[in-house]
């Protein structure tokens, strides 16, 4: 029996790590199921973990990264079964959204079964590397490898326009197209009875402020400045949440329990279950995202999707899709500018009211709206290979 054609979605990591790039990648999966779409996942092995998806997970050689836990560094050349086996599957398209092992095997597959091969550019992959590795030349290198990979693909996608700026800035001269990521919280249920309901069960007291961060916990993304920010917060009720992990947990840690602020500044680690992570959104009145390293974060478009409102810095990728005051706000990339903006927007609560209205408009898009435009994406571009 002849076996039928699958999609192949590629990507450096699954669960059980999580990530914004490996949300996407499972709403891709679930939403192209959904529209009756065969559909491969290709992704590194994780010791132990055992899939058990109504879809097919090939894993392949990995070696743990210690300084990015619970990343890992996929090593195909060395596992001659994962080549035998993506041999066996008809491919019609390939889908790369990392360009390291994973986007390496997805080029490999595209060029033996004649397909077409599309690869997103996700991350600021530079920053990666030079936290990883203190060798500037092999960082140097390795970014021109990256710039090769998006060459060898018949169609670079990028999540949001300014993301542009980045794949410009390492070398890149080809087509970008931008589609766009979405988020899995837009639907029917009132953001009002849910955040009613999550702050009584959270024990927030009505005069209270909530604060989130939703992320990896890694110096980059400007966790350090969240808290030192708060720290200066004297006079204002609050409670802020920090849901993922990364490598800088242990130090947060202490730099929280240094200032005293144990009792209001937790660390939730990570919520796999996605109802638990709605709820902390539904609850916030802020989303704190500091980041400069990040192009286009998922978690903007779900505290959107919430009526949450976030902050952003002046000058970041991810912040071209805020207008500060009216879906969301800006700040300077300063401990005291933080510190101002928060402890304005806590005497302005009607303010904040209406950008967290404007924010579900403007910026959150449902993943089934998003993957229908992919599918009619992949459909153009597989006529023009034939």
């Amino acid at each position: 029996m002849k076996q039928e054609a699958s999609i192949g979605l590629f990507n450096d990591s699954y669960p059980p790590v999580m990530d914004g790039v490996t949300l996407t990648v499972q709403n891709y999966v679930y939403w192209l199921r959904r529209m009756s779409e065969n559909v491969s996942v290709i992704t590194p092995g994780y010791f132990g973990q055992k899939d058990r998806e109504p879809y097919p997970i090939y894993r392949y050689a990995s070696l743990p990264i210690r300084s990015r836990y619970p990343y890992r560094y996929g090593i195909p050349e060395i596992d001659f079964r994962i080549y035998y086996r993506l041999g066996r599957i008809p491919f019609s398209l390939v889908h790369a959204h990392c360009p390291f092992s994973s986007g390496r095997l997805a080029r490999y597959v595209a060029r033996k079964q004649h397909i077409p091969f599309i690869a997103t550019f996700h991350s600021k992959y530079k920053s990666d590397l030079t936290h990883s590795i203190s060798c500037r030349p092999m960082v140097d290198y390795l970014v021109r490898n990256i710039v090769k990979f998006y060459e060898s693909a018949d169609e670079v996608w990028i999540p949001q326009a300014s993301v542009e700026d980045t794949i410009r800035e390492y070398g890149y001269k080809g087509k970008v197209t931008v589609v766009e990521n979405g988020n899995d919280f837009s639907g029917k249920e009132s953001p009002g009875l849910l955040r009613e309901q999550a702050r009584k069960d959270m024990g927030i007291a009505d005069d209270e402020l909530v604060f989130l961060f939703v992320g990896q916990h890694i110096w980059e993304k400007g966790v350090g400045l969240i808290i030192d920010a708060l720290a200066l917060l004297k006079d204002i009720r609050f409670k802020m949440f920090f849901i993922g992990n990364g490598y800088a947990c242990g130090e947060m840690k202490e730099k929280i329990e240094q200032y005293g602020l144990s009792d209001r500044i937790k660390l939730m680690g990570v919520l796999l279950d996605r109802s638990d992570i709605k709820r902390y959104y539904a609850a916030a009145d802020l989303f704190l995202f500091p980041s400069m390293y990040d192009n286009a974060p998922l978690v903007l478009r779900e505290a959107a999707a919430m009526h949450t409102p976030a902050i952003l810095l002046n000058g970041a990728t991810a912040s071209e899709v805020i207008v500060d005051g009216e879906n969301g706000f800006l700040t300077e990339n300063t401990v005291s500018g933080l510190a101002r903006k928060i402890s304005f927007l806590a005497e302005s609560p009607q303010i904040i009211r209406l950008a967290g209205e404007a924010a579900s408009h403007t910026i959150a898009r449902s993943w089934e709206d998003v993957v229908h435009e992919v599918v009619d994406r992949y459909r153009v571009i597989q006529k023009k290979i034939k």
